[in-house]
């Protein structure tokens, strides 16, 4: 028979320790029943549990006060003040244990009035072992996982300043090495990767732990304004500069003078464009539109780009010393899908995010809805997945989000077969071009309603794909910044 690995209550003058990620998951079990406590301590174990028991409220407080637990097994009749008595106590000194709650008297005013104090789960006695088993792993995953969030922020926030980014896998970890060696310089930075990535973010991260950061932090997304606008919105111009000049203004160089200027999508410029970067990245000095009077500023430039600049060189897109005064340090942002033991972690962090924000208690993935995360090739990254989760907390009835809750794509749905199913006696024709006008959409919106960046995926000119959308009549709705 396999060794069984329980504890008992012992007194001890320990301080309470931090939290515990590795190691074999620790159960407290508080029931004043032998029988229950020792048939539940027998399974568990057998599992590979560590367990430890407690007959009544008040040494079961003790040991939580002690020692660091995955997960609370509470009875709801206890000698002395109830589990549901204790319920509140304990979920407000312990936020994110998860307390599954075990009596032999349930009713349906018992497990509303559980839940809404902030249990996990309530299960009746006699109970279905498999069931059980289940419910356990899943809430001890959702606690760990959150649990590693918070430690992973903690430990982020203490050595680096780094807010809203979550990762633990080694190309993230040498990320924010890089980061934390470059963000003191004054040095330009080109941030490349794939489209959702977070480039944004590590902008951020960069003017945070740089000696600008107590001066402005100016993002613009270049591809999102117009070439004819653009001058205007990076220079300035004085009065009567073109017809709706009616007033000067000032560009978002002066803007960001001192501090830091986030250039997006820069592979976007034009080459007129690229060529007044470039005098401004030289000569630190520029003019407004329409102006005759140099201005000089000290602003440090990050850019951004998820084409290879380098291609475009080649292929006459972009200049080749502009390239050469931006790639003075590159650093290269991995897809979501090279550090997929990231996935838990930022699922975790979007669902407790939206659930705040939306006034919703907070949610957990199912196993299965995990594991077709961990499966998924993720095309659209950091965002994509920030997408799935949000629309899975407001979708969602109760606190564990299941697969059907997930975007379509991600579960294997097709085009094809939901179009076949709603248009059973459309022409091949119809069906084609309905087929085309969601795979638009569908890319339009995870690029944020952003079309550059969608006929660059889709590798057909700009003018082709404003064609399309107009043909097809696809509904354009405003793009929202990262």
């Amino acid at each position: 028979m396999p060794e069984i690995s329980t504890e008992t209550i012992t007194e001890t003058t320990d301080s309470r320790p931090a939290s515990r990620i590795a190691g074999s998951p620790r159960i407290l079990i508080i029931d004043d029943e032998v029988a229950i406590r020792e048939s539940l301590e027998t399974m568990l174990a057998l599992e590979g549990f560590t367990v430890v028991l407690a007959t009544e409220g008040t040494s079961g407080m003790e040991q939580l006060a002690k020692n660091q637990f995955d997960l609370l097994l509470l009875d709801l009749a206890l000698p002395g003040e109830s589990g549901m008595d204790l319920l509140p106590r304990i979920v407000e000194m312990y936020p994110t244990l998860p307390v599954i709650m075990i009596t032999a008297f349930g009713t349906m005013g018992n497990v509303v009035e559980a839940i809404r104090a902030g249990a996990e789960n309530f299960v009746q006695k006699p109970w279905d072992n498999e069931k059980l088993l289940a419910d356990i792993r899943t809430a001890i995953a959702r606690h760990r996982a959150e649990e590693e969030v918070i430690q992973l922020k903690r430990t982020l926030k203490q050595r680096y300043n780094f807010e809203n980014i979550v990762g633990k896998s080694e190309p993230m970890l040498k990320l924010f090495d890089l980061i934390a060696q470059v963000a003191p310089s004054r040095s330009t930075i080109l941030i490349q990767g794939e489209s959702g990535t977070g480039k944004e973010l590590i902008a951020k991260a960069i003017h945070s732990n740089s000696p600008r950061r107590e001066r402005p932090f100016v993002p613009v997304n270049t591809g999102a304004v117009p070439s004819e606008l653009l001058e205007s919105t990076l220079f300035g111009h004085v009065k009567g500069a073109f017809t709706s000049a009616i007033s000067a203004k000032k560009g978002l160089f002066e803007v960001a003078n001192g501090g830091t200027l986030f250039l997006d999508e820069i592979g976007t410029m034009t080459m007129d464009m690229q060529a007044k970067i470039l005098r401004v990245l030289q000569d630190r000095r520029f003019m407004h539109l329409g102006g005759t009077q140099e201005i000089q500023v000290d602003v440090r430039i990050i850019a951004a780009t998820n084409v290879n600049l380098q291609d475009a060189v080649r292929a006459g897109r972009f200049r080749e010393d502009l390239f050469y005064r931006l790639n003075v340090i590159t650093l290269e942002l991995p897809s979501l899908r090279s550090r997929r033991e990231d996935i838990p972690l930022l699922a975790t962090h979007f669902l407790k995010l939206y659930a705040a924000e939306n006034g919703m208690e907070e949610r957990s993935l199912s196993p299965e809805a995990l594991r077709v995360l961990m499966e998924y090739e993720w095309p659209g990254n950091v965002r994509e997945l920030e997408n799935a989760m949000e629309r899975g907390v407001v979708l969602s009835t109760d606190k564990t989000i299941h697969p059907e809750l997930l975007p379509a794509q991600l579960t294997g749905n097709t085009y094809t077969a939901n179009i076949l199913e709603q248009q059973p006696n459309a022409s091949l024709f119809d069906l084609m071009e309905e087929i085309e006008r969601r795979i638009i959409a569908d890319r339009l919106e995870r690029c944020q309603w952003n079309q550059t960046e969608a006929a660059e995926y889709f590798r057909i000119p700009l003018s082709t794909l404003n064609q399309k959308i107009k043909r097809l009549n696809v509904e354009i709705k405003k793009r929202n910044r990262e």
